[in-house]
């Protein structure tokens, strides 16, 4: 191999490597904001603008610096590229904070310019260098450019299926992060060592003291100690393809949290183990449902999103076999180290939507409980997904279904609009809420092919049923839209609701907690 090919080996290598980094950084930065402000439209709405932007000011500079000042090496491009990239989370735990005044909106997107506006933007500088390192006949300066790219796409190719598809449930954001920036680093002191001809001495010993300085950055991130919050204590903590999972307990109230990045997805009390989230004591209605007339029938049951599984836990207390789905094997492990989860039915793990399609099962009581504090799961909400569980229900079944949003003002239609899909597709409808003098509560959809009532068993169930009867409301279904596949204005409609959950999330919640 001559020379010639041997050099355009390494200068496609570097290219290769920072097009990766550049997905890293991207899929990555949502476990960095996404903790603090939910991992919601606006967050990575946030970190692809912002992507953009580095990079077309990237690929200007850089062609700007390629022409004009042939004394910047590709060398100094990657140590900045490093040093920005292991300062993200340093730096992370001053920004965030910072960023907090600014609303969750304009937070997530000013703390996302601050964290990776550097090393994107360095990283972008190196395509053009590479064009111009490359572009030896000016005929075939096209042909160049078009190589160059397409490596660096390709290397985004690569990383992005190695950190979703092996990566991060192997290792970690964090750690992730952090090799990216020592392999962006290493390979910067490889081309420095192979251009060593071209740097004076004085140049050298100041790259290689940079060098040394962003190893150290490296170690102390590595090493740093773990955030602690007074009248807080973490028991367990894990990363999965889906979130940042955490069992948090509360020692001032005596509460045992799952939280799920900016989400809180499960909560009992540690001196009995009863849930302390209101919707969850509703669904306890649902044993007491005078839906089944055969006594001998064995009744079961869906549950959708497993959470704490503290609702499986009472289903199975009433005697009802309950098959779970839940996304995240992370969650899936802490309700049971943690909660007392115990499986009574078929376990499955996945996603909701595709697992129900491969059901043959019918069921006489499904729970739909999907509920993040970032991210609606839209796609769990609509006609089509809703007509699938219907399929599944027995004839006298009942669907309960768990959302989050307003009584009135804005966001208020996104309730309605739930109310007006499940109309259409259920005759019989019945709403309750946790917090009937407040705007903002959970409500709780009881749906069903046919009428049905409750039943107390004995006197203690039918004071719980005289209780349940007090919050129940109505939701006018006409107001709203019909939420489907092809149109689904949820994530719009739920803005405020997003604000607002975060905003009583940071109340209870210590702020150290939702910092990585």
């Amino acid at each position: 191999m001559s020379l010639r090919a041997r050099d355009r080996t390494v200068l496609y290598g570097t290219v290769a490597l920072t097009g990766g980094a550049v997905m890293v950084l991207e899929l990555l930065g949502t476990r960095i904001v996404g903790p603090f402000y939910g991992v919601s439209l606006y967050v990575w709405s946030s970190l692809i603008a912002v992507t953009m932007i580095a990079l077309a000011l990237g690929y200007f500079l850089g062609g700007w610096c390629a022409d004009r000042l042939p004394r910047v090496r590709l060398a100094h491009l990657l140590v900045l590229a490093a040093l920005g990239t292991l300062l993200v989370p340093l730096l992370s735990g001053v920004v965030l904070p910072a960023s907090e005044p600014l609303g969750m909106r304009a937070g997530a997107f000013f703390s996302t310019l601050a964290l990776f506006m550097l090393p994107l933007t360095a990283l972008g500088m190196a395509s053009p260098y590479a064009i111009k390192l490359a572009a030896s006949d000016l005929g075939a300066v096209g042909t160049t450019a078009g190589s160059v790219y397409a490596v660096s796409t390709m290397g985004s190719v690569l990383a992005t299926l190695a950190v979703g598809f092996y990566l991060l449930p192997e290792f970690g954001t964090r750690s992730i992060i952090e090799g990216t920036g020592i392999a962006l680093l290493a390979l910067a002191a490889a081309l420095a060592f192979r251009e060593r001809h071209r740097f004076t001495r004085l140049h050298l010993w100041g790259l290689t003291g940079t060098v040394l300085l962003i190893a150290l950055l490296a170690a102390a991130a590595v090493f740093a100690p773990a955030r602690l919050a007074e009248g807080f204590t973490v028991r367990h903590e894990a990363e999965s393809t889906y979130g940042w999972v955490r069992v948090v307990d509360d020692e001032r109230h005596g509460i045992r949290l799952l939280l799920s990045d900016a989400s809180s997805i499960g909560a009992i009390q540690l001196s009995n183990g009863r849930s302390v989230l209101g919707y969850q004591q509703l669904l306890m209605v649902l044993p007491m449902l005078r839906t089944v007339q055969a006594p001998e029938h064995t009744r079961n049951a869906l549950l959708i999103g497993l959470g704490a599984g503290y609702v499986a836990r009472q289903l199975r207390a009433a005697g009802i076999e309950t098959d779970t789905i839940e996304i995240d094997p992370a969650v899936a492990r802490a309700a049971q180290d943690y909660f007392d989860f115990r499986p009574t039915g078929a376990f499955l793990i996945g996603d909701g939507r595709y697992v129900v399609r491969n059901l043959r099962k019918r069921y006489d009581f499904i729970i739909h409980d999907c509920f993040t504090g970032g991210a609606e799961p839209i796609h769990m909400l609509t006609r089509e997904m809703f007509a699938q569980l219907r399929d599944l229900l027995a004839d006298d079944g009942v669907l309960a279904v768990n959302f989050v949003g307003f009584q009135r003002g804005e966001g208020a239609d996104a309730v309605a609009s739930l109310a007006h899909t499940l109309a259409g597709l259920f005759p019989v409808r019945r709403v309750f809420v946790t917090l009937p003098q407040s705007d903002f509560t959970d409500f709780v959809f009881l749906v069903a092919k046919q009428p049905f009532d409750f039943a107390g068993r004995d006197e203690a169930e039918r004071n719980f049923l005289g209780v349940v009867s007090r919050y129940e409301t109505t939701v006018p279904a006409d107001s709203g839209v019909e939420l489907t596949d092809d149109f689904n204005p949820l994530e719009r409609m739920q803005i405020r609701k997003a604000e607002r959950y975060r905003e009583l999330f940071v109340e209870r919640i210590a702020p150290e907690l939702l910092l990585r």
